[in-house]
């Protein structure tokens, strides 16, 4: 199996629930059938992305056809990988990954903006590990230890809804082992992990209402970003958006069973090389 380990190293085996690493709880829980959670999961995250197509014009981007479901040549990985660009959305992506007969998915529903505001990016993501994982996140536009206004206008409002979740003592946090991860990650991100249930889906479904709620919320009050300040947020933004996608930790998954080549070129898949190649530069 893939995701069996035969030994437990004495760090893993007195290692809080906190830090485990992802890998860890899949080798305690190697052949856990996750199809039913995904099938859920995946509907939750289409009404979203869904949502926000009907707000922005997107298309296809076509360096993402042909992905709507494709595995690994050893079976052990599939997955589908759909994102979409237009003149206010730089790359909303739609996607999952992983195997629904061993334990393991990663469920994304993405959304990067373009520049014609300082909204938040939006990231909702679901895993099974195979216990439930739930990621929850505004991604700042802005480094928030100096730009407190930013922080007051688009964090503190979350502020009361993010300790509740954290609150509830079904979940525990998820603490990622990428320190650029960490370091991308507001105060109001929401890191979690458990039972994989229906109850506690249904806690993420019912939290998601608000949080995405509010978003949109964010949108409708936007202020313009003059013109001669696009350039330099298109540059935050595509940093900020490359190095998430290639630090993640869980990077090492697809690496040893794609291969290195086929791993290099799903990876600038998901980052949008091309799109951003394509659009680099248009506000100067």
């Amino acid at each position: 199996m893939l995701f069996r380990s035969n030994t437990t190293s004495p760090v893993a085996a007195s290692r809080g629930s906190e830090t485990k690493t992802i890998m860890e709880f899949l080798a305690e829980s190697p052949s856990v059938d996750v199809s039913r959670a995904w099938e859920r999961c995946w509907n939750i995250h289409s009404r979203i992305t869904d949502r926000i197509m009907a707000r922005f014009p997107v298309t296809r981007h076509p360096s993402t056809a042909g992905e709507d479901y494709w595995t690994s040549p050893d079976g052990q990985l599939e997955g589908c990988f759909k994102a979409y660009s237009g003149p206010e959305m730089d790359w909303l992506v739609h996607s999952w990954l992983g195997n629904r007969k061993a334990s393991i998915l990663d469920m994304n529903a993405t959304a990067f903006l373009a520049q014609q505001n300082q909204v938040p990016h939006l990231c909702i993501i679901f895993g099974t590990i195979p216990k439930l994982y739930f990621y929850a996140e505004y991604t700042p536009r802005v480094d928030l230890r100096t730009h407190y206004d930013y922080l007051l206008k688009y964090y503190e409002p979350a502020n009361e809804d993010f300790l509740k979740f954290r609150s509830d003592p079904k979940w525990t946090r998820f603490v990622s082992h990428g320190t650029y991860l960490r370091a991308m990650m507001s105060p109001v991100a929401v890191s979690s992990h458990a039972e994989l249930d229906d109850d506690n889906i249904g806690t993420c479904e019912k939290f998601l209402v608000k949080f995405m709620d509010r978003w949109f919320k964010w949108l409708d009050e936007a202020e313009v970003l003059p013109e001669e300040q696009r350039a330099a947020q298109q540059q935050y933004d595509y940093t900020v958006r490359e190095l998430g996608y290639r630090t993640d930790p869980m990077n090492v998954l697809p690496q040893k069973v794609l291969g290195m080549q086929e791993f290099n070129r799903r990876l600038d898949m998901r980052i949008g090389v091309q799109q951003m190649a394509e659009t680099r530069g248009r506000w100067k």
